[in-house]
């Protein structure tokens, strides 16, 4: 183990907060899209998340996009991008700056 744990999920969560939906001035963390980072003792990370639309025309995208940035960070082995449905999301998953961003507060 390079960097211990709380380090790498520090910078694996920087960097997520760092990816921004296309269509949305808002990063998927505070969009309420990242649903558990979780790193291994190996150093393998897996990410689960979800989108705003099942039918997202960008999705692979998205997912590549948080795949090849977190890959990226020193010290990561294995990472593993899970899409899921369930909990389907909705608006009052995003933070309170994503609701301000947004206008809905």
């Amino acid at each position: 183990m390079i960097k211990d744990i709380l380090q790498l999920e520090t910078e694996i969560f920087n960097v997520i907060k760092s990816i921004y939906d296309p269509e949305v001035p808002v990063n998927l963390y505070d969009l309420g899209l990242i649903y558990d980072i979780d790193v291994d003792d190996y150093d393998n990370v897996e990410i689960t998340m979800t989108l705003t639309a099942p039918n997202c025309p960008i999705a692979d995208s998205i997912l590549q996009e948080v795949k090849d940035k977190v890959s990226a960070i020193e010290g990561t082995k294995r990472v593993d991008v899970i899409l899921v449905f369930d909990p389907p999301w909705d608006k009052s998953m995003m933070s309170d700056e994503a609701k301000l961003e947004l206008g809905f507060l």
